[in-house]
């Protein structure tokens, strides 16, 4: 079987993960969290959201996190941007915040590949989210910040169904035009299958390689169940990098129904056993998930958290 040796994974928990919760998570249980995320060896954390905190109000306190987390420097931490103020408040934050290292290294852009879930997330046409992501980006850039960009629906559509390959594409071309060094490609409500997300992947990779991106980047829901199938088809075809959440938390929040991302935790028990090296240690990995279940006081969605690790040397 064609796989890559290693692969990179960002957990996007504490953003995408803690907006989804209906009860507010007080901050110091979040930044006990991502502590301790920060200590299984992953090595990229998207912690935070600098969207409007009436929009969304789990994440008012993107500032308090930043500032009360204790990130080494071999750790990459990201935020979410929706927009040039977005921007502007996220820097104001970095340069007030004295620390030995920058309170982030990377801000996450994103858009949909569907008009009517872009019209509905972020109230704008897609040519008018890439204009305004344009500015975002080439201010980041100046700024020091690596910049991904991510296209949310990039498989299918709540609203209109099949999402067109070639509409993806170029929109993936557009950004990496204007800037964006990552691109990431979301399933953002499981409507993805594994034969359609290696003959994507394979096809993306041939026409973007071209242009210079430097990293292609798969985000997959497990809605339908269909999230570890998903992720060994975007294997087959080459993809190294992938986001997850740890306990199985998230979803989209705009249309009904569309539960969380693939947890970090069967992610990483799955390409342990398959041999592929990713670096995080499982077991503090599952040690996260369960304090997790703690704060937020509900059994969560992962299936290792459950079971625990195939230990094939004797009981588990």
């Amino acid at each position: 079987m064609n796989i890559p040796d290693t692969v990179e994974i960002r957990e996007v928990g504490p953003r995408d993960g803690f907006q989804n919760e209906p009860e507010t998570i007080p901050t110091e249980r979040k930044i006990e969290l991502i502590d301790m995320l920060v200590r299984t060896g992953l090595r990229r954390l998207e912690v935070t959201s600098f969207v409007r905190p009436d929009v969304i109000p789990q994440l008012a306190d993107a500032a308090e996190v930043l500032a009360g987390i204790n990130v080494p420097g071999e750790v990459s931490v990201s935020v979410l941007i929706p927009n040039e103020r977005g921007l502007e408040r996220a820097l104001e934050l970095r340069d007030r915040i004295a620390r030995t290292r920058p309170a982030f290294d990377e801000i996450n852009v994103f858009l949909s590949a569907s008009e009517t879930h872009n019209r509905k997330n972020v109230n704008r046409s897609i040519a008018e989210s890439l204009a305004g992501l344009e500015v975002v980006l080439g201010r980041a850039r100046e700024a020091g910040l690596r910049c991904e960009a991510v296209i949310s629906t990039s498989f299918g559509c709540p609203y209109e169904g099949r999402v067109p390959p070639a509409r993806v594409l170029e929109i993936a071309k557009r950004l990496c035009d204007v800037g964006a060094q990552e691109i990431g490609f979301g399933d953002t409500t499981g409507m993805a299958n594994p034969v359609q997300v290696g003959e994507l992947f394979a096809m993306l990779r041939s026409e973007l390689d071209e242009l210079g991106c430097m990293q292609l980047t798969a985000h997959f829901h497990n809605t339908r169940g269909q999230g570890l199938a998903n992720v060994l088809a975007a294997l087959q075809a080459g993809v190294t990098s992938f986001e997850s959440s740890f306990g199985e938390l998230g979803g989209c929040p705009v249309p009904p129904g569309a539960t969380g991302n693939i947890a970090t935790e069967d992610f990483v028990s799955m390409l342990h056993e398959m041999g592929i090296t990713t670096g995080i240690d499982l077991d503090a990995l599952l040690a996260c998930a369960r304090r997790a279940q703690e704060v937020l006081g509900r059994p969560l969605g992962s299936h290792t958290l459950v079971a625990g690790p195939v230990d094939w040397h004797g009981e588990r």
